[in-house]
């Protein structure tokens, strides 16, 4: 009885030491559909040893085979090293987020850069009213403008102008390490351009409708609406609000007398 019971307070250890994984993964948004699965698996498990009259022998069979994993793991170097790693990468993650300025602040910031880049390329003369940074490392990697009337490029948009340049400074063709904040929502000829450049998150600040309301083709708010493309697109897209949004948009209204349709 006394084994039994020992046992028994064992393996409650390790079920605690599984359950706390779980909510860790909750808490650091990292390996939360990894966790979700495994415990819904182990629930599964004990539902079918209930429904199919096996009883505890049965559940504590299961039980001891997922606490030899666990000892499994240990002696041979995974599992618990496999987990810390995981949480390490989250914590890192995190204490970027501080350095930075975090989330909402990081975001910003980049997305001031690329306004400026907008009111920029109008007072050079360059082309229209639209910025674009490109972050690799939470470090700005290129920041660019519109260089459409510069080049007499129909297609030099700040987007394509950015990923081109960020293609030339890492000498590659792929940016999955980088993200890209836009003064405006991208155009379907440039979210094309970041879905082929593998960027993986995209942050714009003025909606469309704000440049449609100086006179550019009411076409370049298909990109993010209206179509599929956008649903399957892998890249995380996010449109900045309050006043960074406001600030993005003013950008329209107030270079509009300073800049030549095209």
């Amino acid at each position: 009885m006394e084994e039994a019971n020992s046992v028994q307070d064992r393996d409650n250890k390790f079920l605690r030491k599984v359950v706390d994984e779980a909510y860790k993964g909750v808490e650091c948004g990292d390996g939360e559909d990894r966790d979700n699965k495994c415990l819904r698996k182990a629930v599964d498990e004990a539902y079918k040893g209930v429904e199919c009259g096996d009883g505890k022998d049965r559940d504590n069979q299961f039980l001891r085979k997922a606490v030899d994993e666990a000892y499994k793991g240990v002696e041979c170097g995974d599992g618990e090293d496999r987990d810390n790693k995981c949480l390490r990468k989250a914590v890192d993650e995190a204490y970027k987020g501080v350095e930075c300025g975090d989330g909402e602040d990081r975001d910003n910031k980049f997305l001031r850069k690329a306004v400026e880049e907008a009111y920029k390329g109008v007072e050079c003369g360059d082309g229209g009213p639209f910025g674009a940074v490109v972050v690799h490392n939470d470090e700005v990697l290129v920041s660019c403008h519109n260089m459409v009337l510069r080049n007499t490029d129909p297609i030099a948009h700040a987007e394509v102008t950015a990923i081109r340049e960020a293609c030339k400074q890492l000498k590659q063709s792929e940016l999955a390490d980088c993200d890209i904040y836009a003064s405006c929502e991208p155009c379907p000829m440039c979210f094309g351009a970041i879905h082929l450049s593998r960027i993986k998150r995209l942050v714009y600040g003025a909606k469309a409708e704000a440049a449609i309301a100086i006179g550019f083709d009411d076409f370049i708010s298909d990109a993010l609406r209206g179509t599929g493309f956008y649903q399957k697109a892998h890249l995380e897209i996010k449109r900045a609000d309050g006043n960074e949004a406001v600030i993005a948009e003013q950008v329209f209204e107030e270079t509009k007398a300073k800049f030549q349709m095209y």
